[in-house]
């Protein structure tokens, strides 16, 4: 085929005639170059001339002089005089294999793992004019390497918007990738001034417990009743940090109460300790406003941790870390040395998306969703399994149900997952100790009503 240019465009080229005529050369670009990536011009062969290659597709030779140059610049062909031009031929051959195919995830037919917000709802058209905004408002220096601890007018911005939801005090507040990140600076702090364990949750997030291990912090799990987290407990371990999702504990869903409060910042000073605050779920409260952030009650003992992951969506990756001023400075210069900082760009956006009261607008939206879709949950699970019950307050992106006493949740999960359902067993969150009661840890914000109520009877029909 290399030679006989008469089926050129027969069987690599698409159709010249329905195209534009403005977007002819760019038409011919891309399909050159997916013909290369896909292995049907195979590397080294000689491509027709500009002049036979334009009367082939009825273009001007001018459009196809520029779309060699193009995939010249790029590395696809190379031009020599005398010698035409060729596919290049220090290419990677393409393979047929997929890279990711040895990490693929799993294809749920119904994923109710927890955490994950409705992605289908994210406000494209909004973050489209906030990312335009936002890039229009930085100045030329903006677009260099930004401030290790985040953008200024951001970080203004969130000082005005968590003082005004969560009373929280943010001055010092530094730009992250999210709470992983958050938690991965603190941690890298903590263990350079000597700390080697922090007290965490029990139950809790894997993830958190990964992150502190990652940078030698060894975690230990402190029970978690009705109230929170048992301080009582909590003073046993001779731990002297603590991380705590106040607002709706992860994963039974429980808030910190008053009195916990009170005696974990009393624990913390008595200690010269330091509580870790993940700000978990805060904002989606659906049956009356959420509590203020323990961080409002002491500045200088508690590090607070957000992040856009769970309202908007993770693939952002923007959160925040609002520190005491003792370890400010440190954790900035972590940040620095870390990755330089984050993106001004989506900075930017998300600043703009803030100040014009789309962030908010968002809120409100997704949290009338959530709360039809965490409705649509329990009536399914009342009407079909009555002996399952929802554990934890009206709040977040996810429910513990509580399955009757003696119920192996572990294998339960293993059976769901047998039929395509991703419910993951409570026993699968802990840290030390055996489960309070056996239980799934089941999202709901992602999965639409109808698919929660067909669920549910499929785990009806199973138990």
């Amino acid at each position: 085929m290399a030679k006989n240019w008469s089926t050129f465009r027969e069987l690599l080229m698409p159709d010249f005639a329905e195209t534009q005529r403005g977007s002819r050369g760019r038409t011919l670009e891309a399909a050159l170059r997916t013909a290369i990536r896909e292995g049907r011009l195979p590397l080294s062969t000689r491509l027709p001339s500009s002049r036979d290659l334009a009367g082939q597709l009825g273009v001007s030779r001018g459009t196809v002089t520029a779309a060699y140059t193009q995939l010249a610049a790029e590395g696809f062909v190379v031009s020599r005089h005398g010698s035409g031009t060729a596919v290049a031929c220090t290419l990677v051959p393409p393979d047929p294999r997929s890279p990711d195919a040895d990490r693929a995830e799993p294809r749920w037919r119904y994923d109710l793992r927890p955490g994950l917000p409705a992605l289908g709802a994210f406000p494209r058209a909004a973050w489209q004019a906030a990312t335009r905004a936002g890039l229009a408002a930085l100045s030329d220096d903006e677009l260099g390497y930004p401030n290790p601890a985040g953008l200024p007018t951001l970080r203004r911005e969130l000082v005005g918007y968590l003082g005004r939801v969560r009373a929280v005090d943010a001055g010092d507040v530094v730009i992250t990738h999210g709470v992983a990140e958050s938690l991965a600076l603190l941690a890298a702090v903590l263990h350079a001034d000597g700390h080697r364990e922090v007290a965490v949750e029990d139950p809790t997030h894997p993830g958190m417990s990964e992150v502190f291990a990652a940078h030698g912090l060894r975690p230990v799990g402190v029970p978690v009743d009705d109230a929170g987290i048992r301080v009582d407990l909590l003073a046993r371990t001779g731990c002297r940090v603590v991380l705590v999702t106040a607002a709706h504990q992860f994963p039974l869903g429980v808030v910190l109460s008053a009195d916990r409060r009170r005696e974990l910042l009393a624990w913390a000073r008595d200690r010269d300790g330091l509580v870790v605050e993940d700000d978990y779920d805060a904002e989606h409260r659906y049956d009356r406003p959420a509590v203020a952030a323990t961080q409002a009650l002491d500045a200088e003992r508690v590090a607070y941790v957000g992040s856009v992951s769970k309202v908007l969506a993770p693939a952002i990756r923007l959160g925040w870390l609002v520190a005491p001023t003792a370890l400010r400075d440190r954790l900035v210069d972590r940040k620095r040395l870390s990755d330089l900082g984050c993106s001004p760009i989506a900075q930017a956006a998300f600043t703009h998306l803030l100040r014009s009261g789309g962030y908010d607008r968002h809120l409100r939206r997704t949290r009338q969703l959530y709360r039809q879709r965490r409705d649509a949950l329990l009536d399914a699970v009342s009407a079909e399994l009555p002996g399952w019950r929802p554990h934890g307050v009206a709040a977040g992106l996810h429910l513990v149900l509580r399955l009757p006493d003696g119920t192996d949740d572990a294998a339960l999960q293993g059976k769901l997952a047998d039929i395509g359902i991703n419910a993951p067993a409570l026993s699968g969150y802990l840290v030390e100790r055996e489960a309070p009661f056996p239980g799934l840890v089941v999202g709901y914000a992602a999965t639409t009503p109808d698919r929660l109520r067909a669920a549910v009877s499929e785990l009806a029909g199973l138990s």
